[in-house]
């Protein structure tokens, strides 16, 4: 399907606007600015000056007219233009022979006045002519294309059924929202089934979700399984610098829609225009005219129509409630980060344009990207892949994607970091320290490996634990173990060394990060009980949170959380002043190994 822009009044509006600036130019130029470069102001004087000037032999040239005399004077290395009435005087032609001084037409003539407008006006306007209709044709080209071209510019990008098809066999981990969506999909391939019983297909379905979930395959994938066209447009590409600009977009993208349906137009980042209209003076008008219009549009075509709009955004909560209600976005689909299985069929779908050893366990990378997205699962493939080909292999084994996980996370192996033996020494102590304490608890989460070979990231080594099974519920005491096991690498530098070191600076961030959020978040102090102290924005861009509650609260929360910590830390160090000579046996181990894999520490603590 190719969409040919059918209105060219605004490219012609542009051109017009191109011209009439040029020509306001070209003018102003040779009125003003030409003139006073080019020609020096003449200056009236009398006679007698004349004379003087001549007697002193500073003029250089005379012009005798009918009614002046101009002449110029040589002032240094300048000229100057002076003009005298003439005086019946018959010896001035005897003095300019006798000083020989040219005049007459001494003093050079000015251009002619038809070859100067030729030059000076027809020729620059005929020049910028010939650019303008070479700019209109490249401009009219670029357009010719298929797209949806909006006020003149090709605006929304537009995805042809027949070309790069997109299907929900290519969407992993996201059933619910792919069940969601099933109906919209329906109806736009037997729109007559529900007309017939009344029902209405929502006018907008919003997808809502963290970054990376697959929010634009799956609108693509949409338009793939209803084959029908699929026109995409970030939000951003809304506002522009010239004011209504946005909101003639809003008007012609639902025009274009229109003229096509049945098909999908897919508006992501819609936050970018979609703001609460709070009315302060920092508003963006521009912004809040192509909101309303928006909202006029929607409000204004029939959804039997076959126009879905599909939008994304990663802050529905500051998104303008006016947007959002029934009649416009009447149907949200949340797209949440995959769970275990979920990341399974996301590692199988992206697996499948890569050569594999036909061994992969699905099962353990899974469970080894915990909390990762779709998006970031693709990168993990990929720098399996990438990993292959170095090691000059044909093949991606399971090894290449536990190495690639840890790429992601830790970054690559620093090769020319040498660490002293007394570096390495208590770094291997840090690292079984996490590890001694995790194997101690009860229900702890099984270590996958040990490493104490240093990373791009900063981290000189690194205790990988790996969860059997996904969790979304986290009791106190979950969360205490973790806090402890965070606490075992410095516990075990104070135990053996007795003394600290800066290694443990990520730990102290994380296990006061998981105290806090027991005290503010989920209510699990004694002190305020359930009382909620603090409240979280941007849940899927980091959620950053902001304490609501008085600076004597502050304190007493502050108490709180370094009393939890407190109480892990001396947990912790119990826990490895009781196991000391497993500690000193396992970190030999590894300081021999540098690298250890779960099995293997293991088959040493039970031995």
């Amino acid at each position: 399907m190719n969409i040919k822009p059918n209105n060219d009044k605004e490219v012609r509006k542009r051109l017009l606007a191109y011209y009439a600036i040029v020509l306001i130019v070209i003018f102003v130029l040779n009125w003003v600015v030409f003139p006073m470069i080019a020609y020096q102001k003449q200056v009236t004087s009398t006679y007698s000056d004349f004379l003087n000037a001549l007697d002193d032999n500073k003029v250089v040239a005379v012009e005798i007219e009918d009614a002046q005399i101009s002449y110029v004077v040589k002032e240094g290395e300048r000229n100057l233009y002076f003009k005298t009435g003439v005086v019946d005087d018959p010896t001035l032609i005897e003095k300019l022979h006798e000083k020989d001084i040219p005049f007459g037409k001494a003093i050079p003539e000015r251009p002619n006045i038809f070859l100067s407008f030729l030059m000076s006006y027809i020729f620059p306007i005929v020049l910028f002519m010939l650019m303008g209709r070479f700019l209109a044709k490249n401009f009219q080209k670029r357009m010719g294309g298929a797209g949806l071209n909006i006020g003149g510019q090709k605006v929304a990008r537009v995805y042809k059924p027949e070309e790069g098809k997109k299907t929900f066999d290519d969407v992993a981990g996201q059933e619910e929202a792919k069940e969601s969506l099933i109906e919209i999909i329906d109806f736009l391939k037997n729109p007559k089934k529900y007309e017939e019983i009344g029902a209405k297909c929502p006018k907008g379905v919003l997808l809502v979700g963290p970054p990376g979930t697959g929010k634009t395959l799956i609108a693509k994938a949409v338009a793939g399984e209803a084959d029908v066209p699929f026109f995409a447009i970030s939000g951003s590409e809304f506002v522009e610098m010239f004011v209504g600009r946005g909101a003639a977009k809003v008007r012609e993208l639902f025009d274009q829609a229109s003229k096509h349906a049945p098909c999908i137009v897919f508006i992501d980042e819609i936050d970018t225009i979609g703001k609460k209209r709070d009315g302060s003076m920092t508003s963006n008008d521009e912004r809040e005219q192509t909101l309303n219009q928006l909202l006029t549009e929607m409000d204004g075509f029939e959804s039997n129509k076959g126009v879905i709009i599909l939008a994304a955004t990663n802050r529905p909560e500051i998104l303008d409630p006016a947007l959002l209600r029934p009649g416009r976005f009447d149907r949200q689909v949340r797209m949440e980060l995959p769970d275990l299985q979920g990341r399974i069929d996301i590692l199988k779908v992206h697996l499948r344009g890569v050569k594999t050893d036909g061994n992969i366990d699905h099962h353990l990378i899974a469970r080894m990207t915990a909390g990762v997205s779709g998006a970031e699962v693709a990168n993990i493939v990929n720098e399996a892949a990438l990993r292959a080909v170095r090691m000059n292999r044909d093949t991606v084994s399971t090894h290449d994607l536990e190495e690639s996980i840890e790429t992601v996370i830790a970054g690559q192996q620093k090769k020319n970091a040498i660490l002293s033996d007394e570096e390495k020494r208590i770094v291997a102590y840090h690292e079984i320290g996490h590890a001694l304490v995790a194997a101690k608890q009860k229900n702890a989460a099984p270590v996958q490996k040990i490493t104490i070979i240093p990373r791009t990231s900063g981290a000189l080594g690194y205790t990988m634990q790996v969860e059997e099974a996904d969790t979304y519920l986290l009791t106190k005491e979950k969360l205490l173990q973790k806090i402890e096991v965070l606490c075992g690498g410095r516990a075990a530098e104070e135990v053996v060394f007795n003394q600290i070191t800066t290694g443990a600076s990520n730990d102290i961030e994380r296990a006061t990060q998981i105290s806090r959020q027991m005290v503010t978040k989920y209510g699990m102090s004694e002190r305020f009980n359930m009382m909620a102290l603090e409240t979280s924005q941007n849940r899927y861009l980091g959620g950053d949170s902001t304490l609501t509650c008085s600076s004597e609260t502050s304190k007493l929360i502050d108490e709180e959380v370094l009393n939890i910590i407190k109480t892990s830390h001396e947990n912790a160090k119990k826990s490895l002043e009781e196991n000391i000579d497993k500690l000193h046996e396992l970190s030999n181990y590894l300081l021999e190994k540098e690298t250890i894999t779960g099995d293997e520490f293991m088959q040493i603590l039970n031995k």
